[in-house]
């Protein structure tokens, strides 16, 4: 059973390992944000507890670990608020699942969990993106309540993006207990 939960020092290697099987892909992708292997993972750890009250040029957000069995699977970003770089592309929601850890449901679960962490945090609506011919994460979106808006045609980015938006009210419940233990206030 999936878990996601905010990040823990026992988490280390297993994360250590999540973020070099991204760094794998080509192209390499970001799976711990201003994450640096030479810190102390505790102090990684502390730094990400605190990026719900807005830190280090992010909007404030939750940043939590998907957990199967104690390995880290993938991980999700949740947005409280979005700014303009979010509005046009990024939306409230990113997620990601290990290369080795794919087609196995680990992806939509995270997204249907978020949803009720974003409820909690009082977003009725939230936006959320995908590459244009990343089918999984379309599939993804959509059995979770996406609801297509449009497709980009923005020059600065490489990839185009699908725009979604969810309405979480709609979406899948969890326990109150265990989505309040997600999120951090």
């Amino acid at each position: 059973m999936l878990e996601l939960r905010q990040l823990h020092n026992a988490d280390e290697r297993s994360f250590r390992s999540a973020v070099d099987e991204f760094l794998d892909e080509i192209p390499p992708w970001e799976f711990a944000f201003h994450y640096d292997p030479a810190e102390p993972f505790s102090a990684y750890v502390e730094r990400v507890s605190s990026w719900p009250r807005g830190a280090e040029g992010f909007v404030p957000n939750s940043y939590l670990v998907a957990v199967v069995e104690e390995k880290v699977v993938g991980r999700v970003s949740i947005r409280h608020e979005l700014n303009d770089f979010l509005k046009k592309y990024g939306g409230h929601v990113g997620y990601g699942v290990v290369r080795s850890e794919r087609r196995k449901g680990y992806a939509t679960e995270i997204l249907r969990q978020s949803l009720s962490v974003c409820r909690v945090l009082g977003l009725d609506r939230i936006m959320i993106s995908c590459d244009i011919d990343n089918e999984g994460s379309r599939k993804v979106i959509e059995r979770n309540g996406g609801v297509f808006e449009r497709e980009t045609q923005l020059k600065e980015l490489e990839t185009q993006k699908r725009i979604y938006w969810i309405d979480t009210n709609g979406a899948p419940n969890q326990t109150e207990e265990a989505t309040a233990a997600q999120a951090p206030r």
